[in-house]
């Protein structure tokens, strides 16, 4: 393989829902380019780019394919993304290194939920956005239908480049409305027969040619003003304004297809290289100090590395990006992320699992390299004089989780090691160890997500594990006030242990006045307030604690242990052991004992006398409530309204969002552990939804009840 410039490489992302065609396409593409001289099917499992023993095992895309292919003297970096949106990261991470995306929309289904996503996700990244109607062949394919489809989701920017003449069984040539030719393919396709344009369909094709003229010269003012002079564009400079219009998003070019019969693939190619912009036409990245990085093969060294994965019979490969200057083999650089030195020994071009050792890789390339010693997905590396540092992938929130633990006990220390290495593979997978909850937490998009993960411990790492629920990170407070009192008194021989602890609790508020005056039965309490501590809870709200001590009761010394008996108990709440939060504590009497009063006998009064004195106050469990938005086709959108009111959700309103079904609901935490399994059961995976945390909210009273049971006889077991 040559050495590219920038001008001559093309970085795209291959995306779309799940079931569009991309691995097929993928494998259509490599094929033309002759990198391979046989194409592979999913079916068959032998395709370039899902070549991972999982993808083989369920069938279905996991991780995103690198490959490149060389087409009429340029370069095409094309990252194939799954499709199911449990693996939506994959997107993320191509978008951030590449320059176009180009997303495929299956002519049988239309435009999906998958789709309108990963639409969304290129206009946040501010990407180029190319449209691809594939399976034109397949049996309910209809190109009116779904182009109607598509301006109704995307909107006026939407125009088309090609129209079949057939849809759905019989498709076998298109009228391409750019060079104004008819492309036909035999039945095996590969290169079409081009000729002139039918009688039939001159009208029809005049007047889309027209439409895609007015596009084009909108974008640039030197074709706009040839334009209204001479009413006609030669084809280079529509593709000129054509590629503008990509770069600042007024324009999404239309394209169709048939990626399973080789048909209009060829041609895909061409357009891609011919029309879409080049590496040092898109805006440059910045760097986290906010400089832009103008990929310069003369400016200084800066490799960015985007993606980590353990292959079968290699181990680590490492997958970069050449951001700014020439990489060469051999080269040592700072990895300006971990402080450390770095040796790419080797350095390969990819194609799926077929790896090209190069010499020299320039600005805006991408390669490969493997087994490096201390690099991470994420890191930068760089040449001596060179302090670039890039962060620019960000990664959608999770939205299904599940506590993770190895059946056998003694290989916990193993598995965190494994844990560690698949979240560098794919930072989607996030590990979380939680203090309160005292459970290992997964966290990911989806339950195919996680089953993955499973997969691959349980397989390539030979560790068995299970998935158990997880448990929810209830709040204790309470409602209304109350008072106890608690003496700590214990003799066995020489010095004993004597605390004793009056106090009062209330629920705390912000911006309530000061304690004053209390009464429980008959009795008065008047309270002098001495000393106030305000302790922040890292769990979420706070404790306040007053020192109401008069007349020497308990001496200043002993406060501070009192404080620390109150802790260990809103760390472990009463009610269920979750912590508790919103209290205010006055503690306003007590004894001591000259010789037999302690630290550790006064902290166990004071958590002793809180405990009691939280009982009695109305105690209340709080549950976590998240903020649910559910993007969902209409004819789903009753049962999806009914599966959530059945969780507990209160819906919060709906919206309809270039033809899809917006919902947004409140639900608790509780009732969400297995919510993406049920959406997709519900809707045939045609819906997703994300989720938010909005607030802790009072449990109703059953389910109050419930919990105290369970918590009472775990208790007993113990």
């Amino acid at each position: 393989m040559r050495i590219y410039n920038s001008n001559e490489i093309k970085n795209i992302a291959l995306l779309g829902s799940k079931g569009s065609g991309k691995t097929t396409l993928a494998e259509a593409m490599i094929y033309e380019c002759g990198v391979i001289n046989r194409r592979g099917t999913v079916d068959s499992g032998n395709t370039v780019s899902d070549y991972f023993p999982v993808e083989k095992e369920y069938g279905y895309s996991v991780f995103s394919t690198v490959f490149n292919a060389e087409f009429n003297n340029k370069k095409l970096n094309i990252i194939d993304c799954p499709g199911a949106d449990d693996f939506i990261g994959n997107a993320y991470t191509a978008l951030g290194v590449t320059d176009l995306g180009l997303i495929l929309i299956d002519a049988q289904y239309g435009v999906e939920v998958g789709t309108e996503n990963i639409f969304r996700t290129t206009a946040a990244l501010k990407k180029p956005v190319v449209f691809a109607l594939n399976q034109m062949d397949g049996e309910k394919a209809d190109y009116d239908n779904v182009m109607e489809q598509v301006y109704e989701h995307f909107g006026k920017k939407v125009v088309p480049i090609q129209y079949p003449l057939e849809s759905g069984p019989g498709f076998r040539s298109i009228i391409d409305v750019l060079i104004m030719k008819k492309l036909e393919w035999k039945p095996e396709g590969g290169a079409p027969t081009i000729s002139e344009i039918p009688d039939d369909q001159l009208e029809r094709a005049r007047e889309m040619n027209k439409n895609l003229i007015e596009a084009a010269a909108e974008n640039d003012e030197t074709l706009m003003e040839k334009f209204f002079e001479q009413g006609v564009l030669t084809e280079d400079e529509m593709r000129e304004g054509i590629r503008k219009g990509l770069v600042d998003r007024s324009i999404y070019p239309v394209v169709v297809l048939s990626a399973a019969k080789d048909m209009g693939v060829r041609r895909l190619m061409e357009f891609l290289g011919n029309v879409c912009p080049f590496v040092d036409e898109m805006p440059a990245p910045r760097t986290i100090t906010g400089e832009e990085v103008h990929p310069n093969s003369d400016g200084p060294l800066s490799v960015f590395f985007f993606k980590t994965s353990v292959e079968p019979h290699i181990g680590e490969v490492s997958y970069f990006k050449v951001m700014s200057g020439t990489l060469k083999a051999g080269e040592d650089l700072e990895n300006v992320s971990r402080g450390s030195k770095e040796r790419l020994a080797q350095i390969y071009t990819v194609c799926g699992q077929i790896r090209n050792s190069i010499d020299t890789l320039k600005a805006g390339d991408i390669g490969a390299a493997v087994k490096l010693k201390d690099v991470r997905t994420g890191n930068t590396l760089d040449a001596k004089g060179c302090d670039y540092q890039f962060d620019f992938i960000k990664y959608p929130q999770p939205k299904y989780q599940r506590a993770i633990k190895p059946k056998n006990e003694a290989d916990a220390e193993k598995l965190a090691g494994i844990l560690t290495r698949m979240h560098e593979e794919d930072p989607t997978w996030v590990v979380e160890q939680s203090k309160e909850l005292k459970q290992t937490i997964v966290k990911g998009q989806g339950e195919f997500h996680l089953r993955t993960l499973k997969w691959r411990i349980e397989n390539n790492e030979k560790l068995p594990i299970e998935y158990v629920e997880c448990k929810i990170p209830y709040r204790e407070t309470i409602t209304k006030a109350s008072r106890a009192d608690y003496r700590h008194k214990k003799q066995s021989g020489g010095s004993g242990q004597f605390g004793e602890v009056h106090l009062i609790v209330e629920p705390y508020t912000e911006g309530m006045p000061e304690p004053d005056t209390y009464k429980f039965g008959n009795q008065e309490f008047k309270l002098n307030v001495r000393d106030k501590q305000e302790i922040p809870l890292e769990w979420g709200g706070k404790l306040i604690v007053y020192n109401c001590i008069v007349g020497g009761a308990i001496d200043a010394r002993f406060i501070p242990a009192i404080v620390k008996g109150l802790m260990d108990r809103m760390e472990q709440g009463p009610l269920t052991g979750s912590y508790a939060r919103d209290v205010r504590v006055m503690i306003y009497d007590g004894k001591m004992h000259p010789v037999d009063s302690n630290e550790i006998s006064f902290r166990l009064a004071g958590r002793n006398a809180f405990s009691e004195a939280f009982r009695n106050a109305n105690p209340k469990i709080l549950e976590p409530v998240y903020d649910v938005e559910v993007l969902t086709p209409a004819d789903f959108m009753g049962d999806v309204m009914s599966d959530l009111t059945g969780r507990r959700g209160i819906i919060m309103g709906t919206d309809s969002e270039n033809g899809i079904e917006k919902l947004n609901a409140r639900v608790p935490l509780k009732e969400l552990s297995s919510y993406s399994t049920s959406l997709s059961s519900i809707t045939g995976g045609r819906s997703s939804f994300t989720m938010e945390f909005n607030s802790y909210e009072l449990v109703p009273s059953d389910v109050q009840e419930k919990l105290l049971k369970e918590y009472a006889a775990t208790q007993s077991d113990e």
